[in-house]
């Protein structure tokens, strides 16, 4: 193992976050790419689990646990340094690596806010009952987000995309994995 990085064995609930993408300076920090517009699980977390790059060199082999010191907003970009990583030669051994978190470290979302890991999947029914399908991925598209739903008709795979917003969204009941929408099959 590298310095800095521990075997470890991957959390059961384990989240891909993003990936270490360059060295920062020369005291052992590094660039991350978060994968979220808003990267507080990387900052609650001290704890990052890492995958070796799925391209290019790989400097490290299986799961490794990597003691954050610190992690912050530097500019436009995440940059972090651990515990027993402490030159740039370190921190450049991580790159392209990928981060997981464990999801029981990630903040615990504020009433009516969730991780869109925890919507994929969700089965989606509207105010009368009809099933509209299950969510497959979410858009970002700026000022909203999309639930993008797959669903079936005669026989063929398709898609229908809802804004998620309260106009639309009556409820999420996580524990029954529904989603309770007002909208229609034919819109």
């Amino acid at each position: 193992m590298l310095p800095g990085l521990e075997a470890a064995e991957m959390p059961a609930d384990a989240i891909e976050v993003g990936r270490i993408t360059d060295a920062w300076g020369i005291k052992g920090w590094f660039k991350v790419l978060p994968y979220s517009a808003d990267p507080e699980a990387l900052f609650s977390s001290k704890r990052w689990f890492l995958l070796p790059a799925e391209k290019g060199a790989k400097t490290f082999q299986g799961v490794g646990c990597l003691k954050i010191k610190e992690a912050k907003i530097h500019s436009d970009t995440v940059v972090a340094c651990a515990h027993e990583a402490n030159d740039r030669n370190a921190a450049d051994a991580l790159r392209g690596a990928r981060i997981f978190i464990a999801k029981s470290s990630f903040p615990t979302p504020k009433k009516d806010e969730y991780y869109w890991v925890d919507l994929i999947g969700l089965d989606v029914v509207n105010r009368e009952g009809v099933a509209l399908g299950q969510v497959h991925e979410l858009l970002s598209t700026g000022p909203q987000t999309v639930l993008v739903i797959n669903y079936l008709a005669d026989g063929r795979a398709l898609q229908r995309m809802i804004p998620f917003v309260a106009v639309y969204i009556d409820d999420v009941d996580l524990a029954a994995r529904r989603i309770l929408v007002d909208w229609q099959p034919d819109y």
